[in-house]
């Protein structure tokens, strides 16, 4: 990597990313790295020669600075000889990978020595073997070595004196137990040859586990990894810097995570220490171009995703709490409802996935005083900005995604937003009054914060994301014992105090049994007198959540209050705490539905906390004991040999989500699996991967973990009313799963318009990679392969295709000579199954026996072969067996099992038939 002269060169350990090579490199070109530390054993467990992966790194754009470790400790000298055959061969590995670095790390073994004078001479005969390669050798102390320190290395280094030894610094070792990044100030910077980047908590005794398992990015853990980069850049160092993080959890994610998560610390510590330009490269790494956070002015809202049974509860509960529902949204089904400046919006048609009858937070925007450089700043942190389709007479909010896909909207706070005399929060004329007034005399102020519970796996990289893009600064976080197990929680605000995020998560969480909420989340409303408004609500019936008597009790012996207050704090279940800076009253409400609550929080003289750790097991115990009063109320693989690739269409299995039809169809041996991403009638469950950014984060995930591909997306469906531009989006987001076919249905009686609009659509996908595969279902206007070949024909599209469906096929009375005629390239894959022969009379029966009833090849009438083997030879077969009842006895999953084994045992003479 060509950094600028005289700055470091940055790179990405592989250490840092889970997967194989091929993956590693992907991950860090991705996320805007210009260079890599290959660890060794990354390249032992891979094919590629290191001739090929010098390639694959360049072709990348990426360049190879270090390789890493060597382990290195003295023998006696009839075994050296050993050591330096080892040697060798890494030196002749590195000159063919392009790496000018070798890390020596210092071990311990029953073989070793401690004897100073033979270590010096056996590195002196090292380091002359590496410069005769022009390598050079980056010693490295760890505490678990014989040589422990970097000021005994350095010692070690200077008795040496060998133009090729240096050292290699890592700041998780200098700064452990409270290291000072001064002491580096005392060696030559000029044999500092490779320097290392890692954060970490606070060490535990045993620092061997600290360093290989709990290590995190810069910013994410309590040492001074800022003083450390600042004391090395003072002292010129300008040779290779790599991020060398080692954790156990970031090495089971997606690497592209870990990889976008190491180039935001990298770019938010160069923040941090005023390094803009000294880590610059030419791919832009560095903070020179990182804009500043603006600063920001609360929240604006929070949105809440609800259905049918979620909505009438959380609504009923706005209610009495004192908001009103001042609002309906002029085009799509979201409601306003305000009380002061607390807003919070109930959105019926949330664009991402909900659990049935559950409440979520989907969105919430905060206010900034720059919406555009705060976009500015989180698109050069790489968070990904999210589509909105709008009106154009509506407001245009811009909204990227959080880790767990929860939309971020960034927006204008008071003042004037575009130069005239409108408000500046001009989304909120999106929404139609209703005729309800926002309470005159309200008793909520604002939104206080937000409260978000994280899985283990995502707690780190959501940390990083709030820190970094929106410029929170973060408070020490805190382990609480709680009843069902440990919770971690990591709180952050800007620095002007308006907007405040508390993230939580139980690290050591195991097994399926949840009696506490489940991933809890919690809207926080500020209030000025929280006793006043404990009991208007009590006036208007609001659920609050009851605490303990023993808790009062304990309250009234550990603090001095006023007399009377302490029973007042019991009457209404409010908790207390106090700090050296104030006071601080909160109070709960009861769960609505099974994830979200509120709480409402008086902040006084000051107090910047979120409440007593105790104030979190209380309130999980006093949720488990409003639970249990409302319940007592209420595979087969794949063979290298299989003549055929097989896809699992999602509607044989349309109950499972598409990660979890990912994870099926690969248990079972399938190659590739369709996704429904439009909902086609009212009946079906939808999974809208077009708008919902964490069913998508969470789909691509599981296909790179599996192997799995997607084969084709579905449905575009054209009545006499549809545009194919409606069907952009949902394009955009096959393209991006790397869908190679798109289906499409055309129920249109206008044979002119149904082709033109079916031309449109090819001209949409063929930029993006994508064919358009024209089914043809008997019941609809488009009814056989007669009339489908006539739209083929007459749109004379380079990317149309159309998809045979065997059951459409047979029962709309096709020729299969008619399809043996046709141009091949037309025919990408073919929807298999199988079905009684005798055909139904209506149309509802036909639809009923495509969409419930099919069966499995072999078990029905139908000629499947004799229309398979008119298709050209190779393509894949989609199983779309739909089975109702089966499903019901047996599962989804177990279903595309048993689809997958018959069409193996029925199909497998269908190539050699199609060669005849």
């Amino acid at each position: 990597m060509s950094g600028t002269p005289g700055q470091p060169r940055l790179a990405l350990s592989t250490v840092c990313l889970s997967g194989t090579l091929e993956d590693k490199l992907a991950a860090t070109a991705a996320a805007g790295f210009a260079g890599m530390e290959i660890l060794d054993y990354d390249l032992v467990m891979s094919p590629w020669s290191p001739q090929r992966l010098a390639e694959e790194a360049r072709g990348r754009g990426l360049s190879i600075e270090v390789y890493q470790p060597f382990h290195l400790e003295t023998v006696p000298p009839d075994q050296f000889d050993g050591t330096l055959r080892h040697a060798e061969q890494k030196f002749r590995l590195l000159s063919e990978l392009g790496a000018r670095v070798l890390v020596c790390c210092s071990t311990r073994t029953e073989r070793g020595l401690d004897d100073d004078d033979l270590a010096a001479e056996q590195l002196h005969v090292l380091a002359g073997r590496a410069a005769e390669h022009g390598i050079r050798l980056a010693y490295e102390a760890v505490p678990w070595g014989r040589v422990r320190s970097h000021e005994d290395a350095w010692r070690l280094v200077e008795r040496v004196d060998h133009p090729a030894l240096g050292l290699c610094l890592d700041s998780s070792h200098v700064l452990a137990g409270g290291g000072d990044p001064a002491a580096i100030a005392r060696v030559d910077v000029d044999k500092v040859f490779h320097v290392q980047l890692a954060d970490a908590p606070a060490a535990s005794p045993d620092v061997r586990e600290w360093s290989l398992h709990h290590r995190m990015f810069p910013g994410q853990g309590s040492l001074d990894v800022a003083g450390f980069l600042r004391q090395i850049l003072a002292m010129g160092y300008d040779g290779p810097m790599a991020l060398e993080v080692f954790n156990d959890v970031y090495q089971q994610e997606d690497p592209r995570h870990a990889a976008t998560d190491a180039m935001r610390a990298m770019l938010v510590l160069a923040e941090t220490v005023g390094a803009a330009g000294l880590l610059g490269t030419p791919d832009g790494i560095g903070s020179d171009d990182l804009p500043p956070a603006p600063s920001l002015g609360g929240f604006a809202f929070a949105e809440l995703a609800v259905d049918q049974v979620s909505a009438p509860i959380v609504a009923r509960t706005l209610s009495a709490l004192g908001f009103a529902h001042v609002g309906q949204h002029r085009s799509i089904p979201v409601q306003l409802w305000e009380q002061g400046d607390a807003r919070v919006l109930l959105n019926f048609a949330p664009q991402r996935t909900i659990a049935p009858a559950t409440a979520s937070i989907c969105a919430f925007a905060v206010e900034s005083s720059d919406p555009e450089a705060s976009m500015a700043r989180a698109a050069r942190l790489l968070a990904p900005k999210l589509p909105r389709p709008r009106r154009a007479e509506e407001a245009d909010l811009s909204s990227v995604a959080t880790p767990d896909g929860t939309a971020l909207f960034l927006c204008a706070g008071d003042g004037d937003a575009d130069g005239d005399s409108d408000p500046a929060r001009d989304w909120l004329d999106d929404f139609a009054p209703t005729g309800m007034p926002s309470p005159a005399r309200p008793v909520l102020d604002s939104i206080d914060h937000l409260s978000i519970t994280e899985s283990i796996d995502d707690f780190d990289q959501s940390t990083l994301f709030y820190r970094s893009v929106l410029g929170l600064v973060p408070g020490e976080p805190t382990e609480i014992t709680a009843p069902f197990g440990t919770v971690r929680r990591w709180a952050a605000s800007d620095p002007g105090g308006r907007v405040r995020v508390t993230l939580s998560t139980t690290p050591l969480r195991r097994g399926d049994w949840a009696p506490a909420v489940s991933n809890p989340q919690v809207v926080v409303f500020s209030t000025a007198d929280a006793i006043a408004c404990a009991r208007a609500l009590r006036e208007r019936g609001a659920p609050i959540l009851q605490m303990p008597a023993n808790y009062y009790d304990d309250l009234e012996g550990r603090l001095t209050l006023p007399d009377g207050f302490v029973d007042t704090l019991r009457e209404h279940s409010i908790l207390y705490d106090r700090d050296e800076s104030g006071e601080y009253l909160h109070m709960f409400t009861e769960m609505l539905g099974s994830r979200v609550f509120f709480e409402i929080v008086q902040r006084i003289d000051g107090y910047s906390g979120f409440g007593a750790a105790q104030s979190i097991p209380l309130r999980m115990a006093a949720h488990r004991r409003q639970r249990l009063r409302m319940l007592a109320v209420a595979p087969t693989t794949a063979s290298p040999d299989d003549p055929h690739q097989y896809s699992l269409a999602h509607l044989t299995a349309l109950s499972l989500s598409p990660p979890e039809l990912v994870d099926a169809a690969a248990a079972a041996g399938y190659r590739y699996v369709g996704l429904r991403m439009t909902k086609v009638t009212a009946e079906e469950p939808h999974y809208p991967l077009t708008y919902d950014p964490a069913l998508m984060r969470a789909t691509k995930t599981h296909l790179a973990a599996t192997g799995v591909e997607v084969l084709d997306i579905e449905l575009a469906r054209f009545t006499s009313g549809d545009s194919p531009r409606d069907y952009l989006r949902f394009l955009e987001a096959g393209a991006e799963l790397g869908a190679r076919h798109v289906i499409t249905q055309l129920p249109d009686a206008d044979f002119a318009r149904k082709t033109d609009r079916f031309a449109e659509l090819c001209q949409l996908a063929l930029p993006l990679g994508l064919t358009v595969d024209l089914e043809f279902p008997s019941w609809t206007e488009t009814p056989n392969l007669t009339e489908a070949t006539r739209v083929l024909r007459t749109a004379d599209q380079p990317n149309a295709g159309m998809l045979i469906d065997v059951l459409h096929f047979a029962r709309s009375g096709s020729s299969v000579d008619e399809l043996r005629a046709l141009p091949r390239e037309w025919f990408h894959y073919a929807h298999v199954c199988d079905a009684p022969g005798e055909i139904p009379t209506t149309t509802a029966g036909l639809i009923h026996t495509a969409r419930f009833e099919r069966l499995y090849p072999g078990d029905g009438d139908l000629d499947i072969h004799a229309i398979l083997g008119a298709l050209p030879a190779g393509i894949p077969y989609a199983l779309e067996i739909p089975r109702a009842m089966l499903v019901a006895q047996v599962g989804a999953k177990e279903h595309a099992r048993l689809a997958i084994g018959a069409a193996r045992r029925d199909l497998d003479d269908v190539a050699a038939l199609a060669a005849m």
